[in-house]
């Protein structure tokens, strides 16, 4: 959970940077003196979960949401439709796993009871299907001062709007003007306590096997209802906060979403020494206490400055530093696997993760004998874009990831579990679970199939809320995703479109002004559409070409040379997405238009007509 009372880095920059230098300092006393709790493993978790509406779309009422539970499990996240639940640590030994789990469980159906009188329902999912361009506003950014300096601070330092460009099945290109992009991703991060003597090892361990862990745990193979990556969540996040500017020189700069670049060496200390040398502090705080005379004091700092700095920075692995009951310890936090598909999908998740990380065999004891780190950044990219269809390196030998998960991953999980003395029948059950998913159905796709299938059927729009709802459902019976059954046609949602962005056309056909008009209508022909946008050299609106332009040009003498710009209509009227349908029917009527173009800064985003409203006009 990030410290909610910051301030921009411009803000009392020196004292914060003298604190800063000075937790530095603490922790390598700390670790020269054996000041870290020891023979003692701990695991904890973070689960990010999203807010909908009775329609199955963002809801914004995480605050008030929030103040109804009244439970300090619970804490805000950056959109208005987003919350999380820190829980507890449990020391790894036994039944940890269904510990867990039942308090997971507890907490989201305390949520639930909560959320159900705001009209509200809870989805675990790595991107909401159902987040639209709208809820990216900066009006969904939630009032806390931490979130508002972040984005004002790497909203600065990008010094142009935030782009993201997105390649799978389909494609996004998109700017924004927020970092409310990072809002999208909503994961389950998982926290396991390392003895300060091996955390270097385990640490490069745990960025070995990120990619291998990765393939089998996607679950969000969609944004703004584009079919991306099978992980699309590393993608986005890397490109929502990227604060590196594009020019004309050159550059190497370090985005502050990464795996890394190497190898981590030295102490633990030096791995936090490497974060603070490459990221620049972007938030401060008001820190009253130096935590060397903490130290001379007898007890044991916080280390308030460092964990600031290092909550601006997102590597995928973390090394973090916590205090509990007055001891010191060191964690990794493992941050790139995504919320859901159910619960018991994340515990199982969890087992294997750790199953491997406990399970390292000695020869891997220094990676950098072992393993080029851009083998393992390589595999984890890989793992992101193709799920369990990626090809794989691991040990000098190219794996296809049912493969590595049989021969190599499974048998370490099986082994780390049972070495930490797990108990045997959590094992089976959460490790079989990952079983089925090689050769069955894994979260990104059951998503994808369903999608698929239904967009032969619905809306862009319903398929999305339909796949939502029916998480939701398949949530609450905690199945693993492996078991989920396709989404039934039967079950379609009613009618509840309320803007035009829910029910346009966004795959269109569009034309240039200065293209010959001959051609615009052969094309009107073709392609059996009566309605064609006209843009100009820059992509801008700027007429409407009707069938009823085209028959008059038909009969105009010279016909083979007029351009479109000669016979199109000027004057057009268009709305943006968000637009109420009813508005759009009233215009329609009332100026007898068979079309409506909708725009965003005069670009053109969509378009609907009177086959798209007629089922809304209830007059």
């Amino acid at each position: 959970m990030g410290e909610q009372k910051v301030l921009q880095a411009t803000k009392d920059h020196a004292s914060f940077t003298r604190h800063l230098l000075d937790d530095i300092s603490a922790l390598e006393y700390m670790l020269e003196n054996n000041l870290f709790e020891k023979d003692i493993v701990r695991i904890g978790a973070e689960q990010e979960f999203c807010l909908v509406d009775t329609d199955w779309r963002p809801a914004n009422n995480s605050v008030g949401l929030l103040q109804q539970i009244n439970d300090p499990h619970f804490t805000t996240e950056l959109a208005k439709y987003n919350l999380e639940i820190n829980l507890d640590p449990f020391e790894l030994k036994g039944n940890c796993f269904r510990l867990l789990e039942d308090q997971l469980l507890a907490l989201l159906a305390k949520a639930r009871v909560e959320a159900k009188k705001q009209d509200t329902r809870i989805v675990l999912t790595g991107i909401l299907p159902t987040i639209s361009k709208n809820q990216l506003d900066i009006e969904y950014l939630t009032p806390k001062p931490r979130y508002h300096a972040l984005n004002e601070t790497l909203t600065e330092m990008k010094q142009s709007h935030f782009q993201l460009h997105l390649q799978g099945v389909d494609e996004l290109n998109l700017s924004h003007n927020s970092v409310l992009f990072e809002a999208c991703n909503t994961s389950f991060q998982m926290h396991l306590q390392i003895e300060p003597n091996d955390f270097v090892a385990s640490f490069n361990w745990a960025q070995a096997i990120a990619g291998p862990v990765l393939s089998i745990c996607t679950n969000s193979p969609l944004l703004l209802g584009r079919e991306l990556w099978d992980e699309t969540r590393i993608a986005l996040f890397r490109q929502s906060i990227d604060t590196r500017t594009i020019s004309m020189a050159l550059k190497e700069e370090d985005a502050r979403v990464s795996l890394g670049i190497d190898w981590a060496k030295g102490s633990p200390a030096d791995i936090f020494k490497d974060n603070i040398a490459r990221y620049k502090i972007i938030l401060t705080k008001d820190i009253d206490r130096n935590s060397m005379e903490v130290l001379e004091n007898g007890r044991i700092p916080k280390l308030k400055a460092l964990n600031i700095h290092n909550g601006t920075i997102y590597p995928w692995n973390r090394a973090c530093y916590g205090v509990g009951n007055g001891k010191a310890h060191l964690r990794i936090e493992n941050r790139y696997i995504p919320s859901g598909p159910s619960v018991k999908d994340e515990m199982a998740n969890f087992a294997f993760w750790v199953g491997i990380m406990t399970a390292r065999p000695k020869e891997y004891d220094d990676m950098s004998l072992v393993m080029d780190f851009k083998d393992a950044k390589s595999n984890f990219i890989k793992a992101a874009r193709y799920g369990k269809d990626a090809l794989l390196t691991w040990g000098n030998k190219k794996y296809e990831v049912p493969d590595l998960m049989e021969e190599v991953m499974l048998p370490l999980a099986y082994k780390g579990l049972g070495r930490l003395g797990i108990d045997t029948n959590d094992i089976d059950e959460l490790l079989g679970i990952i079983q089925r998913r090689i050769t069955g159905t894994g979260g990104s796709q059951w998503i994808t199939s369903n999608y698929r299938r239904l967009r032969k059927l619905f809306t862009r729009d319903t398929s999305l809320r339909l796949i939502t709802k029916a998480m939701h459902t398949k949530q609450q019976q905690n199945t693993p995703v492996d078991q989920w059954s396709h989404i039934n046609e039967a079950e379609a949602l009613k009618q509840s479109a309320k803007k035009v962005g829910h029910i346009m056309s966004t795959q269109l056909l569009t034309v240039n002004e200065n293209d010959l008009a001959d051609l615009a209508t052969h094309i009107m022909q073709w392609n059996d559409i009566h309605h064609v946008p006209v843009e100009d050299e820059n992509g801008k609106l700027t007429g409407l070409l009707t069938w009823n332009h085209a028959e008059k040009f038909k009969n105009q003498p010279g016909n083979d040379a007029l351009l479109v710009k000669d016979i199109m209509e000027h004057d057009v009227v268009s709305v943006s997405a968000k637009t109420r349908i009813k508005e759009a029917i009233r215009l329609m009527k009332e100026n007898e238009f068979g079309c409506l173009p909708i725009t965003q800064n005069n670009e053109l985003v969509g378009i609907i007509t009177i086959k798209d409203v007629i089922a809304f006009d209830h007059d």
